[in-house]
């Protein structure tokens, strides 16, 4: 997601911002961003709980850490999204590297996706309504099932708003004051 002074502006007002965009080959990249009155130590929490993010992230089923390698973990993850007779639970294993507190690589290492790759960033910003945290995410995906990139992309622009707020309602009440 191309961070600019009015949407860095728009987040820091409290707006949930969503991009979508087809790259060509049937690959679309869904960024977004939102502000988190939150350290980002509190948020690299909920982020990095890989055993339990099926508690605190809509549309994740399952997760778990399979290996931890230091600043390399390798997740695994199920997940269900889609639309009426379009939804289907989609599965795969990802490489996550960690650069505590700030930034999070991931890729899919197997699963249904033939490209499945992206970032969680984490900036401590201050904001009108007080000190927090502006996290943003981009990813980009083609999966390895028949989906045409228009429901794919419909799909994340409905998902990817609620996964960011969910981080939001999950690390307030927990911040310190």
């Amino acid at each position: 997601m191309e961070m600019n002074a009015d949407r860095k502006a728009r987040l820091l007002r409290g707006e949930v911002v969503v991009d979508i965009d087809w790259l060509g080959g049937d690959v679309i990249t869904a960024g977004g961003g939102i502000f988190v009155k939150a350290p980002e130590e509190v948020v690299w929490g909920m982020l990095t709980d890989y055993d339990h993010l099926h508690q605190t992230m809509p549309k994740v089923v399952s997760s778990a850490l399979l290996e931890n390698r230091g600043k390399i973990k390798i997740i695994e993850q199920t997940g269900r999204s889609g639309i009426l007779i379009f939804e289907r639970s989609v599965h795969f294993r990802l490489k996550v590297d960690e650069e505590f507190p700030k930034h999070l690589h991931f890729e899919q290492v197997d699963g249904d996706f033939k490209l499945y790759e992206g970032e969680w960033n984490l900036e401590a910003v201050e904001a009108p309504q007080g000190k927090g945290t502006l996290v943003t995410y981009v990813a980009r995906m083609k999966p390895d099932f028949f989906a045409p990139p228009i429901l794919v992309s419909f799909v994340q622009s409905q998902d990817l708003p609620a996964i960011l707020k969910s981080i939001r309602s999950y690390c307030e009440p927990r911040a310190v004051a």
